[in-house]
């Protein structure tokens, strides 16, 4: 595990220095962060929905709203990369329903960072199996979801919500890093089943290395 942080770590190091720039977004509460990138596949860097100072989206705003500074939601950018990580584009509310509310009274923001990164993309249907490979290097993934993120891919009848999170980033790195090809089969037998009832998919975003 700690060898994977640390390949992650320096893979994060090397695209900043050949110019993979983080961008930066604010979105106060109750609007919509929106994440793009013209080349490469989106991976959030940090986020936090809360509040860390009392001049960010405060205009108008009464005292009372904007002077807790210590609030923060821990699991912001887990919600973040399970959301947008390996996809072209994402949107996403900056709202109590989707982060919860950590500290009721005070009127929050979304605070977030990411990069845009080079990367193939594999998806396999429900049911079905696939292989991704490298001709020159290795594989490194950088992140897996089984379930679905928009109802366009893998159409079926069954496909009825956008929103079925269920990264396995952990478990396909554990399985295909290192390896010049590595055989995913999208099933409830290997995930389990995030969404019962809605038709997914196994969607892997990876490199050669």
């Amino acid at each position: 595990m700690l060898m994977q942080k640390l390949s992650w770590i320096t893979l994060l190091l090397s695209l900043y220095q050949h110019g993979a720039e983080a961008k930066k977004k604010v979105i106060c509460e109750g609007e919509s962060a929106c994440l793009k990138c013209a080349s490469g596949f989106i991976k959030v860097i940090k986020a936090n929905y809360g509040r860390t100072d009392c001049k960010t989206c405060a205009s108008g705003k009464p005292a009372d709203q904007i002077s807790n500074t210590q609030c923060r939601t821990e699991a912001s950018l887990s919600i973040m990369s399970a959301r947008c990580d390996g996809r072209k584009s994402c949107t996403v509310p900056s709202a109590n329903s989707v982060f919860s509310d950590p500290c009721v009274g005070t009127y929050k923001y979304l605070d977030l960072s990411y990069t845009c990164i080079p990367a193939k993309i594999s998806v396999t249907c429900e049911k079905s199996q696939s292989v991704i490979k490298c001709c020159k290097g290795v594989i490194h993934v950088h992140h897996a979801n089984y379930g679905r993120r928009d109802l366009e891919t893998c159409p079926h009848v069954l496909a009825t919500t956008p929103d079925c999170y269920f990264p396995q980033t952990s478990s396909l790195r554990s399985r295909c890093d290192g390896k010049k090809s590595c055989r995913l089969n999208a099933s409830n037998s290997v995930f389990s089943d995030p969404c019962v009832g809605v038709y997914k998919y196994l969607e892997v975003t990876y490199c050669c290395k």
